[in-house]
């Protein structure tokens, strides 16, 4: 490549790691004795698919892997490329193999784009070693790929990358003379080096291009002042992938801190959503949900609130909505809980598709003509307003094959201890009833 062409790369391609050595971050995969770092070493390479956020390197050690190896380093990306593209790099390597008796590493980014036939169009290649196979991926490989291409690749998980190792990124980038920025000779301060980290959220890529920003915005000593530097970070955007897996996982975060009674984590997943651009209309319908599913009738008021809280971001919006979400997940958090309303609809449900389609016993049948009332329809039905304490103690509400079942257990919190306390009651008459 030309000196031209190289300038116009950016400065997280210009400084790539040629060694795992000077690769930082990943020690869990990467440090001594460690699985991959084990494979590299030996020269026992596999396929294999990384798996992990933006900017934590995969890309990178796939390129590490074939320097180290030898192979040939073919990279296609799964947004662009489709079975014919796959099939000439397929050619091309076999004809590498044969002729030069080189391996060939095709790496795939964003491998969870292809869809099935594209995947498999792999596998033979994969199989008979024409292919060392690496895939990129930033969604769960359980979900995305097919089991038959993960069962020939190894999942290695990498993770987003701590403030630490970011500032030794951007160190790494300021101190290297041939591809890095150490002929600019810029000043910065490890407190700004430390800012730029932070704002670049764990990705190694968005660090370093935020370095890169700031230096070309550098005054002529080659110092990055404090206004360049707000300018430069100023609405940065926390990583939320809308529909990914890191938003079912900040969901699942906030909906088990306020089932786990923890008002504080709450607050800071509801934020987290909101900050990184989720629609708070889909939120407060989970916040919704959370209301039945973990409060039920403990505080059937957490329901009430939390509809309050969708009907106000309706009509007012941001950010008005998003704080009376809040105050609902907030007493959500603090509320007595159960899932006994939760637990009774699922065995209720279960029994409805299980059991087939069971007769409404007769004397709960309605009888608005003659021939049903000589059919029975109703018959021995007991109206519980004409009852003691409008109960009808013994009576059978289930179908025949049914009768006696009990689906929904108050636990012994909030407002349920009452409604235990009352069904306790009732269940003592029936059984004082079916004695005479």
């Amino acid at each position: 490549m030309s000196e031209a062409l190289a300038a116009f790369r950016p400065l997280a391609d210009r400084i790539r790691p040629t060694s795992l050595d000077t690769f930082i971050g990943q020690t869990h995969i990467l440090g001594p004795g460690k699985p991959l770092r084990l494979a590299v070493e030996s020269g026992q390479l596999h396929s294999m698919i990384f798996w992990g956020p933006p900017g934590t390197g995969k890309t990178t050690l796939a390129h590490l892997l074939a320097n180290t190896s030898g192979a040939e380093f073919v990279a296609i990306s799964a947004v662009l490329a489709g079975v014919k593209d796959v099939r000439q790099v397929v050619e091309i390597a076999k004809q590498r193999q044969d002729i030069e008796q080189r391996q060939t590493l095709l790496f795939v980014d964003e491998v969870h784009r292809f869809n099935k036939a594209q995947q498999d169009a792999f596998l033979p290649f994969v199989e008979d070693g024409t292919l060392l196979f690496v895939g990129a991926t930033t969604e769960n490989p359980s979900f995305e790929l097919n089991n038959a291409l993960l069962s020939r690749a190894r999942t290695y998980v990498l993770r987003r990358l701590e403030e630490a190792d970011l500032v030794n990124v951007l160190k790494q980038a300021l101190n290297n003379r041939e591809h890095g920025l150490a002929a600019l000779g810029l000043e910065i301060e490890d407190a700004q080096l430390q800012q730029l980290a932070r704002a670049a959220d764990g990705d190694a890529r968005r660090a370093l291009s935020l370095l890169e920003i700031a230096s070309d915005l550098a005054d002529e000593q080659g110092r990055i002042d404090a206004p360049v530097l707000a300018e430069v970070i100023g609405g940065g955007v926390r990583r939320f992938d809308k529909g990914g897996e890191a938003f079912y996982d900040q969901i699942s975060a906030l909906h088990k801190a306020v089932r786990g009674s923890a008002p504080d984590a709450a607050l800071y997943w509801l934020a987290r959503m909101i900050d990184g651009g989720c629609d708070p209309l889909y939120v407060a319908r989970r916040v919704v949900r959370m209301a039945s599913e973990d409060i039920g009738n403990a505080d059937p008021r957490a329901l009430a609130l939390a509809l309050d809280a969708w009907e106000t971001q309706e009509r007012l919006g941001s950010p008005e909505g998003e704080l009376a979400i809040a105050q609902a997940v907030t007493y959500l958090a603090c509320a007595a809980k159960s899932n006994a309303v939760y637990m009774a609809w699922k065995a209720a449900m279960k029994d409805a598709r299980e059991q087939g389609s069971l007769d409404v016993p007769l004397h709960l049948r309605n009888a608005p003509t003659r021939l049903m009332k000589e059919l029975g329809y109703g018959k021995t039905y007991r109206y519980a307003h004409d009852e003691p304490d409008a109960y009808a103690a013994n009576e059978n509400y289930f179908p025949e094959e049914l009768a006696g079942t009990r689906y929904y257990r108050p636990v012994e919190r909030g407002l349920e201890i009452k409604i235990a306390e009352k069904l306790a009651r009732l269940r003592e008459r029936d059984r004082l009833e079916g004695d005479k």
